[in-house]
C-alpha cells in the first residue's frame, strides 16, 4: 500500500505548491501559526478546483476544543460548506474539559457529514492528543465512524510520540488509519514511518523573505511569512516512495 503524504495549506498559493509537490491530499486551513482555524468561503470555493481530495479543517476559534452550543453549530455548517463546495472530507475535533472527546458533540457532526448524497471523509484533528487515554480515545473514534485519527502520539512532535503512535497503528489495525503530524520533514519523516503509519500530514513551510519591521510594529505580522514550499512537499513525495509498501 503506498503511503500518502497530506499537506495543510493556508491559501492559494499553498494548494498550487502541494499539488506541484506531489501531495496525496490537501487539509484545508486559515491560521496555521495558531493550529489552525476554518478558513473563508472563497478559498474553500478555490481548493474544490484542486485535482487532489480536499479536507476542511472547520476550527472556529483557537484555544481549547471545548465548545459552547453556538460555536458548535457553526462547526456543523462548515461541515455542510464542505459537502456542498464538492469537498472530499473535514477535520473535526472536540473535548470535554477534561480534554476527553465530547462523544455527543462529535456523534452529531458526524451525522451531518454522513447524510448527504455523498458522505464526507472523516478525520479526527488533534484534541485526540490531549485525550487521558489515547487508546480508549481510539475505540470511541472507531465507534463514532472516523476515518482516520490526525496524532501526534500525544505529544508536540510526533518524533517524540512513536512508541504511542506504534501502539495505536497496532490497535486500529484496518479499522481506521493513523495519520501522523506534527514536526514532520526529511529528517524526523524516516523513524516516524518505522511506526508502522501509512499517512503523514505535514506543513511543508519556509520562510518568505525577511519580516517587515514596519508591519511588525502595527502587529500585521509576528515574523518572516511562511508559506507552503513546493520542494519540501516533494522532498517528503520521494522520502515516501523510497519506503518498502505499508
Amino acid at each position: 500500500m503506498r503511503r500518502l503524504l497530506e499537506v495543510c495549506v493556508e491559501d492559494v498559493a499553498g494548494i498550487d505548491a502541494a499539488i506541484v509537490g506531489g501531495a496525496d491530499r490537501i487539509e484545508l486551513c486559515a491560521a496555521l501559526a495558531v493550529g489552525g482555524l476554518t478558513p473563508p468561503a472563497s478559498l474553500i470555493a478555490a481548493a474544490a478546483q484542486a485535482p487532489v481530495p480536499v479536507h476542511l479543517l472547520t476550527r472556529p476559534r483557537d484555544g481549547n476544543f471545548v465548545y459552547t452550543a453556538a460555536e458548535a453549530a457553526l462547526v456543523e455548517a462548515d461541515i455542510r460548506a464542505a459537502a456542498e463546495a464538492g469537498l472530499a472530507g473535514v477535520v473535526i475535533g472536540a473535548s470535554r474539559v477534561d480534554h476527553g472527546l465530547d462523544v455527543d458533540m462529535l456523534a452529531a457532526w458526524v451525522a451531518v457529514a454522513r447524510s448527504g448524497p455523498r458522505p464526507l471523509s472523516l478525520t479526527l484533528h488533534r484534541a485526540f492528543d490531549l485525550c487521558p487515554d489515547p487508546l480508549a480515545a481510539l475505540e470511541t473514534a472507531v465507534q463514532l465512524g472516523f476515518d482516520r485519527i490526525l496524532t501526534s502520539g500525544c505529544t508536540p512532535k510526533a518524533v517524540d510520540g512513536r512508541a504511542t503512535l506504534a501502539a495505536l497503528v497496532a490497535a486500529a489495525g484496518d479499522r481506521l488509519t493513523i495519520l501522523a503530524g506534527s514536526g514532520i520533514d526529511a529528517v524526523t519523516l524516516p523513524p516516524i514511518l518505522e511506526t508502522g503509519v501509512r499517512e503523514v500530514h505535514a506543513s511543508c513551510r519556509s520562510p518568505q523573505g525577511a519580516a517587515d519591521a514596519r508591519e511588525i510594529s502595527f502587529g500585521f505580522q509576528a515574523g518572516p511569512r511562511l508559506a507552503t514550499d513546493a520542494e519540501k512537499v516533494a522532498g517528503l513525495r520521494k522520502l515516501l516512495d523510497l519506503q518498502p509498501s505499508a
